[in-house]
């Protein structure tokens, strides 16, 4: 799988409707698609297909959405190589919005191919391919002129990475966002939906971030267990706290110190949970006993133990 969109974005000096007309007029994209006309009668649910000079179909698909001048929403799939056109289709949308008026109209030309998941071979096609499209329509409507032909210089792209550096943001974004969960409400039926979602799609997108290492994935599971204990399901939460200590153990000296005093701490909450409160309160001292270096990671940790639920357990006795 690769990263599943390229989006391209470009401010030109036109009116929408001369875009417009760039976008759909063969006479037009001759001079700045690779030379490519394209053929369609503009009506959704009919087919399109862009042709080289040869009348040999290049590009060919489905027209879903024609708002002119504003949208234009097409299924894509490249022909010039049986790799590409053995590939799923995948789905371009042009949108365009007035920045000026005239006589200084400038038009934010919006770009964005997605569903290219399972398409890698297109999708690296096109990385290349859209920004010069753009530009040379760019200078076209500008200039009169398109690009001269261009070689792009860029290096091989890791498709993997580019995915890899995606889930990492996804994973930030959703671990991040578990916490405005977490401030002691009493949670309804889709509050605890929405937790649960949240806890989950961090950790499935840590799990598969770039650099990703054993403290990622233990903090992953932490956030999970927390998410279950805080929701009365014990023995789901004793699980992953166990997952989580399996993986700080696997860390070694990668992890910080805190680490463990938040294992210990799933694994006493989880405890509590389930009514074992005798073993809950020794889990919960050596938790408090782990000598934490920074004082704000150390403030950190205890602004979190002290919030419940504790399930019974005398945190302050356990103390």
């Amino acid at each position: 799988m690769v990263a599943s969109a390229h989006l391209v974005e470009r401010l030109i000096r036109a009116p929408r409707e001369r875009v417009w007309a760039a976008l759909t007029d063969p006479d037009l994209t001759e001079r700045y698609f690779f030379g490519t006309r394209v053929e369609s009668s503009f009506r959704p649910g009919e087919m399109y297909r862009y042709v080289d000079a040869d009348d040999t179909d290049i590009i060919d698909g489905t027209l879903e959405t024609v708002d002119a001048p504003n949208r234009l929403v097409m299924t894509f799939r490249m022909l010039f190589s049986s790799e590409l056109a053995d590939e799923p289709p995948s789905r371009v949308e042009w949108t365009l919005s007035d920045v000026g008026a005239e006589p200084d109209a400038v038009t934010h030309v919006t770009m964005r191919h997605g569903d290219l998941a399972l398409s890698p071979a297109t999708w690296d096609h096109v990385r290349t391919g859209w920004p010069i499209i753009l530009d040379s329509l760019k200078s076209f409507l500008e200039t009169d002129q398109p690009l001269p032909e261009v070689e792009r210089t860029d290096g091989p792209v890791d498709a993997t990475e580019i995915e890899g550096n995606w889930h990492r943001a996804q994973g930030v974004t959703a671990n991040n966002s578990v916490w405005e969960l977490l401030d002691g409400r009493s949670h309804t039926p889709d509050d605890a939906d929405e937790l649960l979602q949240r806890a989950y799609a961090a950790a499935y997108h840590w799990h598969r971030a770039t650099g990703a290492t054993e403290v990622n994935q233990a903090r992953a599971s932490w956030i999970v267990s927390r998410a279950h204990a805080t929701l009365g399901h014990g023995e789901v939460a004793l699980h992953h706290a166990a997952q989580s200590a399996a993986h700080l153990t696997r860390a070694g000296d990668a992890a910080a110190d805190f680490d463990q005093a938040y294992v210990y701490e799933a694994r006493a909450r989880a405890l509590a949970c389930l009514g074992r409160l005798e073993e809950a309160r020794e889990v919960y001292r050596r938790a408090r006993s782990v000598p934490i270096a920074d004082e704000q990671d150390r403030s950190i940790f205890d602004s979190d133990l002290a919030v419940g639920p504790w399930f019974g357990l005398d945190v302050d006795a356990a103390s």
